[in-house]
């Protein structure tokens, strides 16, 4: 005998709905600061990818030594090299926010020089420490321990390991249970190569050549500590419109407020004159080949990204825009496709003709 239930049909799939959303809700905030593994996992994964279905589906080596391989040369290669960066950078500006000494005399000399006094020793390490506080929920190794960043990484190399081992699987998947039209699954997936292709591969070479650039040009005309400086413009020059400035700029003032106005001017030259060109020169050769993502796109997205996901913001914000602009164009073309399709169906079919007498 069927058990009698008070809901409609209708009520028990909007009822099932509302759970699977409620549950994956609890899912997502209870990974909480391990999301971040994910996003990760996905982003090397479009990265690495070209690179497995080579040799795995084309020479039709083995999957296994392939994944190993491909995840031995993603800690070597992109996690080591970029934790020590961010690691070198923030315990810098945690030394300059308990010794605020050397910002001090740069501050002084800008006053002598000004004639106009605008800060103070107390408001100078109020604001560092807010920057370091900022920073501390941006950037994961500084907002957690050895254990949690260690645990970050294993996971998302675990996620990634998988991803390639069942790949025919995970895009089968994809593929099913995602609510889209198979031409809209490929817009999104162009879009998602496209901005990991921009904001990654090419953001990162330009990034690189302008910190080379700028260690250089700092080094050139005698300024302290190029080597930290340097790597801090690399960060900065992910940052659209104001870039390297951010560093070789307060760099080449302070070398004008110490009387050096040769080393300053000379900063400025190359900054102005090399240093920003060559980030148009590569922008422009690399967007026919990583994919060409609108300016403002991506500077939105990057404060947009980094407010949620922190370091990873600065792919996945630019991401979350390209996929709304992607389901804006699909919304919209889908209405189209109804618009021409209701009047054909609500006009009236055209009636038999007479039949002719026998």
């Amino acid at each position: 005998m069927p058990s009698e239930t008070i809901y409609t049909p209708r009520q028990q799939y909007v009822l099932l709905i509302v759970c699977l959303v409620g549950l994956a809700g609890l899912i997502l905030l209870g990974l909480g600061s391990y999301i971040t593994a994910f996003l990760g996992a996905a982003v090397l994964y479009v990265v690495l990818r070209p690179w497995f279905a080579a040799l795995v589906h084309h020479r039709a080596w083995n999957r296994q030594l392939v994944t190993a391989g491909l995840l031995l040369f993603s800690v070597v290669v992109i996690i080591m090299p970029f934790t020590g960066l961010v690691l070198m950078l923030v315990n810098r500006i945690r030394l300059y926010a308990q010794d605020t000494r050397p910002i001090m005399r740069v501050l002084h000399l800008v006053e002598q020089k000004t004639g106009y006094q605008f800060t103070t020793e107390n408001n100078v390490r109020d604001l560092a420490q807010q920057v370091v506080a900022w920073l501390s929920t941006r950037i994961p190794s500084l907002a957690s321990g050895l254990l949690h960043f260690t645990v970050i990484i294993g996971l998302m190399l675990f996620t990634l390991y998988f991803m390639f081992l069942q790949e025919e699987a995970f895009l089968r998947g994809l593929r099913r249970y995602l609510p889209f039209r198979d031409s809209t699954l490929q817009e999104l997936s162009d879009s998602l190569r496209n901005t990991v292709n921009a904001n990654v591969l090419g953001q990162a070479i330009i990034a690189l050549v302008q910190a080379l650039l700028t260690t250089l040009t700092l080094q050139l005309f005698g300024v302290e500590d190029a080597l930290f400086w340097g790597t801090l413009a690399f960060f900065t020059a992910f940052i659209p419109v104001l870039g390297t400035p951010l560093v070789w700029g307060p760099a080449a003032i302070f070398k004008l407020a110490q009387g050096h106005v040769g080393q300053g001017v000379g900063i400025l030259l190359v900054g102005v004159i090399v240093i920003i060109n060559i980030d148009n020169l590569l922008r422009i050769v690399l967007a026919k080949r990583m994919g060409d993502i609108h300016p403002l796109i991506t500077l939105a997205g990057v404060v947009l990204g980094v407010e949620l996901f922190g370091i990873l913001g600065l792919v996945m914000g630019p991401l979350l825009l390209s996929y709304l602009i992607v389901l804006v164009g699909v919304f919209e073309r889908e209405n189209r496709i109804r618009k021409r399709i209701r009047p054909q169906a609500a006009r009236p079919l055209p009636e038999p003709p007479p039949r002719q007498p026998e």
